[in-house]
């Protein structure tokens, strides 16, 4: 059984490598850092001595490197497409280029991994998405405009073609990671620094893996995120934007004093 993970060389990719390699699956880990796909490799290949372990550094902000991976990758059983970062500030004043950079991310590479190997799964009638979104993909996100936004892309496309596979009755499975904050580097790079204490990305991982097996569409680790979830749901979107807005300035005043 092989899994492909993108954004593997920290964090919750990371994370997850590490508990699908102890579940004795074959991985094939993708990231930009080719260092920090060697220290994942060389750690878990001495722990987990059967299983294969493949490594792409790859930019996946460059459309043809989803398409080179997919020509590399085949056979995947599951897909978990984790690669992405943020960016904090005003939109005016943020940088476009990196906005850019993030949409490719973000989107674009989620959006044709997604198809290329959800076609793979619905002719062999087996396998397992995970799309790691945010709790952000629930609500508008002023001072973080472009990564919400590209969070809300992956929960509706998500949720749509989770649809389309019901009605085909197809035993492919979908799911969506929605965290909130998590203690990765997702900070530094974003340059913004929550309030809520974030969970940690082992904790994450694990809880990801577990449901998502299960087959679960959305998976939201963390109760006060649960409940957060849920105000999104029965909130007019006037009042989340606002309580958003809110919150988003208290962390520009602390990236001021930074």
């Amino acid at each position: 059984m092989l899994v492909l993970i993108t954004g593997a060389s920290s964090g919750i990719g990371r994370d997850m490598a590490r508990k699908m390699a102890e579940m004795g699956y074959d991985l094939a880990l993708v990231a930009r850092n080719q260092d920090g796909l060697d220290r994942i490799k060389l750690e878990l290949g001495e722990k987990y001595p059967n299983i294969k372990i493949q490594t792409f550094a790859l930019d996946l902000t460059q459309k043809e490197n989803c398409y080179h991976l997919y020509d590399c990758v085949k056979n995947v059983d599951i897909l978990i497409n984790n690669a992405g970062f943020g960016l904090f500030g005003r939109f005016q004043n943020t940088d476009l280029e990196k906005e850019i950079n993030m949409i490719q991310t973000n989107v674009i590479a989620y959006h044709i991994l997604m198809k290329l190997y959800l076609k793979d799964m619905l002719q062999k009638n087996a396998g397992h998405i995970l799309n790691v979104a945010s709790i952000a993909g629930f609500m508008p996100g002023p001072l973080m405009a472009t990564y919400y936004a590209t969070k809300n892309y992956i929960v509706a496309l998500t949720r749509a073609v989770h649809k389309e596979i019901k009605k085909q009755h197809s035993d492919v499975k979908i799911s969506m990671l929605c965290p909130g904050p998590v203690d990765t580097n997702f900070d530094n790079v974003a340059n913004v620094k929550f309030k809520i204490k974030g969970l940690t990305s082992e904790y994450v991982a694990k809880y990801a893996i577990k449901y998502m097996l299960k087959g679960k569409l959305v998976i939201v680790p963390g109760t006060l995120i649960k409940v957060a979830r849920c105000l999104t749901e029965i909130t007019p979107t006037v009042i989340t934007e606002e309580v958003s807005y809110h919150m988003q300035t208290k962390k520009e005043g602390k990236n001021k004093k930074r």
